[in-house]
């Protein structure tokens, strides 16, 4: 199998009601898959785009994390509703062993 195959990219689209925009970021900034959050109104309109890097969060440095979180905190009490664009990347030898295994149980 060849090693330069690193992961896939996956784009998830989420439906979140404003007030719960800045709890849903902080979750997905301690999701180690989750790579960009890209913010849209409900007509499809990009409001922000807030790039999530491993470790911000996990590391402890919660303070580089708080301009973005006041910036999400903005743009959750202008809009009643947002879609959340949410960009992972999954690796692909995961990925590969879990089809493994469920071709062994065949």
């Amino acid at each position: 199998m060849s090693e330069d195959r690193k992961g896939r990219t996956i784009i998830e689209n989420i439906e979140v009601a404003g007030g719960q925009l800045v709890d849903k970021v902080k979750e997905l900034f301690e999701d180690a898959s989750a790579r960009k959050v890209i913010i849209r109104n409900s007509d499809g309109n990009e409001l922000l785009t807030v790039p999530l890097t491993l470790g911000v969060v996990g590391g402890g440095l919660i303070a580089f994390a708080a301009p973005i979180l006041a910036a999400v905190g903005a743009v959750a009490a202008l809009v009643t509703k947002v879609q959340l664009e949410v960009v992972r990347t999954v690796d692909m030898a995961e990925d590969d062993n879990e089809s493994l295994d469920a071709n062994d149980d065949a």
